[in-house]
């Protein structure tokens, strides 16, 4: 117990978890019940209803899996695919290698499509791999590709992929909760995300939400899905009217993600995507004046997630270090072939705020300063608050 307390809190300013809100922490310490008891059905229920608003869906298959984000990968392509089925992977970064290899691993005839890390697909790329290769079962494309910080064009890519017939597949783990996601608007057949990164809530569990058409996929498979655990069919005869025991739930964190999507939809899914790129544009333009060049494509940068190029000279590792064990702030390092030459710095849910970008930047100016690459410390801060007096009203979550 000493060990626990001991624990320094940190400002969460990297690719995720994000910070905590206390009314979601305080939703973690209620009392555990069973899986199965009445009450905590209940939450599960409401909770299924509060996703389906955060996502923009009336996608009656919409539910927590237990598990994080990758867990929520495997979930929708191991019950989409079956062994020969044909998938096409969109690959801009690290997270859509990752999928990639998940849908590998089931048996799928797998082809890939790349862009240079930091820019996007359009649908063209997606329409000419198609024609090319295709037609494939299913299209998947992380939405929000955190190694690199950039945004690819979901509603255009999945019109492609229902004009050729296929169940388009999306990874919003990171911009879920932070910008729009419009499943039913955009046509996502099957989406996953996390519940660390903009929805504030520890890691642990993966909202997914599938479409009819991928429901009815499910429903007809002809052989059973390779993950037990993962199994839709039978998990679902427990989120459903049924409530047949497949596994234990994770009750406490049932709670706080009920706790973190109430806090969400009472600050509503518009003034929260403002906020993001609220702070968003006020953090840019400070680490632009404290020289540092982003990784992204400007048109797609993404709001919740900065990553940027470290300045040349630097070791981006003993920056890092400082950042954490002098000022409690934390921050990501670069993958891939970023790694060792990126910062990934995030302002996700409570962590974006006006508080947590003047702060980074502060102790970002002071250390580059320190180090001959800047010559004025505070010129991101400076930056940042010329940034907000541009916006007509002030940004929410101070």
């Amino acid at each position: 117990m000493d060990k626990l307390r001991a624990i320094d809190s940190r400002m969460l300013m990297g690719p995720g978890p994000s910070d905590v809100s206390p009314r979601v922490l305080e939703a973690l310490g209620c009392p555990t019940i069973g899986h199965l008891d009445p009450q905590f059905l209940t939450f599960l229920d409401d909770t299924r209803d509060m996703l389906r608003v955060i996502f923009q869906t009336k996608n009656p298959l919409t539910l927590a899996v237990s598990g994080t984000g990758s867990a929520g990968m495997e979930t929708c392509v191991v019950n989409l695919i079956e062994p020969g089925d044909k998938m096409l992977v969109c690959i801009a970064g690290v997270f859509g290698m990752r999928m990639a290899e998940v849908a590998k691993r089931t048996g799928a005839d797998v082809t890939t499509i790349n862009v240079p890390w930091g820019q996007v697909f359009d649908e063209d790329q997606v329409a000419g791999a198609i024609d090319k290769h295709g037609p494939f079962k299913v299209v998947g494309i992380v939405h929000a590709e955190t190694s690199t910080g950039a945004a690819q064009p979901l509603k255009e890519i999945c019109k492609v992929v229902h004009d050729s017939g296929g169940l388009a597949l999306a990874d919003t783990v990171t911009s879920l909760g932070g910008m729009q996601v419009s499943v039913d608007g955009w046509k996502i057949d099957a989406c996953y995300s996390g519940t660390q990164k903009c929805l504030s809530c520890p890691p642990g569990l993966s909202p997914v939400t599938f479409s009819p058409a991928a429901q009815e996929v499910i429903t007809n498979r002809k052989v059973p899905v390779q993950s037990w655990y993962l199994d839709l069919n039978l998990v679902c005869q427990y989120w459903g009217s049924e409530r047949v025991y497949h596994h234990t739930a994770p009750i406490n964190m049932s709670y706080a993600l009920y706790a973190a999507c109430r806090l969400l939809l009472e600050e509503g899914l518009q003034p929260r995507w403002r906020r993001h790129m609220v702070h968003h544009q006020a953090l840019k333009g400070g680490l632009e004046a404290l020289g540092m060049r982003y990784l992204a494509d400007p048109d797609h940068q993404l709001p919740m997630l900065n990553a940027v190029a470290a300045p040349d000279g630097v070791d981006e590792a003993s920056v890092r270090s400082r950042l954490l064990n002098e000022f409690n702030i934390e921050i990501g390092a670069g993958l891939g072939e970023h790694k060792g030459k990126a910062w990934r710095i995030g302002i996700m849910g409570e962590s974006c705020t006006r508080r947590h970008v003047e702060a980074c930047l502060g102790a970002l100016g002071l250390i580059l300063s320190e180090q001959g690459v800047t010559g004025d410390a505070e010129a991101g801060v400076a930056a940042a608050s010329a940034s907000y007096s541009a916006w007509q009203a002030e940004p929410t979550a101070e």
